[in-house]
């Protein structure tokens, strides 16, 4: 368990380095950046593989709370995760969504609940087939 978290947060921890650093490089091409705004790079690199390499590979697939819970807890952190990423990317951006957090986490409970339901009901018929497969 602990290898494959470890596996998932460097993988994450990359790509969203890569990503953020592409997208800086292709709309803000002309300006500079000071060296320190690399460790703001480095930190939502850092929350998104914290949130999706690890926070929700444990959630889903190690911890055993209700439905209910992983939904709540997955759009909460997701959101903190969200926004603190903003908020390192740029703080005047941070404020111009900030009055808009409440509706963000209200949609993101909302479609956590959408994609559970159809990840649960893929993951019963895949298991489903494994049994018959087994039963034949």
């Amino acid at each position: 368990m602990i290898a494959n978290l470890k596996h998932s947060f460097f993988q994450v921890f990359t790509i969203t380095s890569l990503w953020v650093t592409l997208l800086i490089t292709l709309f803000f091409k002309d300006q500079t950046i000071q060296m320190g705004y690399l460790w703001n790079i480095a930190g939502i690199a850092f929350i998104a593989a914290v949130v999706f390499g690890v926070m929700y590979d444990a959630l889903w697939n190690y911890f055993t709370l209700k439905p209910i819970w992983n939904i709540v807890i997955s759009s909460t952190i997701n959101i903190l995760g969200g926004t603190a990423g903003v908020w390192l990317f740029s703080e005047e951006m941070f404020h111009f969504i900030a009055p808009w957090f409440p509706g963000m986490w209200l949609l993101s409970i909302v479609l956590h609940t959408i994609a559970f339901y159809f990840y649960a009901r893929m993951d019963s018929r895949k298991k489903a087939e494994e049994l018959n497969k087994i039963l034949k």
